[in-house]
């Protein structure tokens, strides 16, 4: 059975593409009453948070949290690890290592959207070299914790540097640990890549995290995406892990979550559905 997760922001916040946000305990129990098996936590800075609070509240609900976001210290506080300034840098890094023990707590991978910067300074070679170390320092604490990390491709009108799940393969390739790997988002696969089915085949090996949203970012089902079809190319690959949610809350945060369930749920996956 399709293990079925949904982005919940810990906090306000302003990226549009996050369901629910604030009250954490009635998001919880509201996500836990509609059949979800986890919830993927966007988490500006975990200093904000209990994890106390975190854990029982999965507990009582019987969720995991699969993962969590990290791209609010760049919408909300532009912290980057391609920013031209130094002690920008070295605080994006202090943020994203701030979450390391949080998910190893949770059991939970840590995601890099935005948090890598939006690029386009004219010397791609640098933000390139810059994005290389600061993932290194990081991979390297989260290894002695054994926390995993996810290298998200994004579109380009939102950043200039890695937009293809080859040029995330590539990176992965460069860094050289086997604790980091890709999140995959159809929302921006369906912008950047020919064939979303032949980009899955060829990062099979390094997906750990897989977002759900329709061709319009909203929920699955309410655009042209081939919902059944994509689903079957990922579990061919033997991926075992979460179907996780991040798409426009349209109408409203519940109905849309109801919605994508209920057609997540519906789903026919053919035959090569490796579960």
């Amino acid at each position: 059975m399709m293990q079925l997760s949904i982005v919940l922001s810990t906090h306000q916040a302003s990226f549009d593409a996050v369901a629910f946000k604030g009250d954490l305990a009635a998001n919880v129990a509201q996500i836990a009453s509609m059949g979800y098996d986890g919830v993927e936590l966007a988490i500006r800075d975990p200093k904000l948070v209990d994890p106390g609070e975190i854990l029982e509240l999965m507990a009582e609900h019987q969720l995991t949290v699969p993962a969590i976001g990290t791209g609010q210290a760049w919408g909300e506080e532009k912290l980057s690890l391609t920013d031209p300034d130094a002690s920008i840098r070295q605080r994006a890094i202090e943020r994203l290592e701030s979450h390391i023990p949080l998910a190893a707590k949770l059991k939970a991978k840590i995601i890099v959207g935005l948090i890598r910067g939006i690029g386009g300074l004219s010397d791609s070679q640098k933000e390139e070299q810059w994005l290389v170390e600061g993932l290194q320092h990081c991979l390297e604490k989260a290894a002695s914790h054994g926390v995993k990390i996810a290298l998200e491709p994004l579109n380009r009108y939102e950043t200039t540097l890695i937009h293809t799940v080859s040029q995330g393969v590539a990176l992965i390739d460069k860094i050289g640990v086997d604790n980091m790997g890709l999140l995959l988002d159809t929302f921006h696969m369906n912008i950047e890549e020919p064939s979303i089915n032949a980009s899955i085949k060829s990062g099979k090996d390094s997906i750990f995290h897989f977002h759900v949203a329709d061709s319009n970012r909203w929920h699955p089902g309410a655009g042209h995406l081939d919902f059944a079809d994509i689903l079957t190319t990922l579990y061919s690959t033997g991926y075992q892990g979460f179907v996780s949610g991040e798409f426009m809350p349209i109408p409203d945060a519940p109905a849309s979550a109801a919605r994508a369930i209920e057609y997540l749920r519906g789903l026919k996956l053919s035959a090569s559905h490796s579960h």
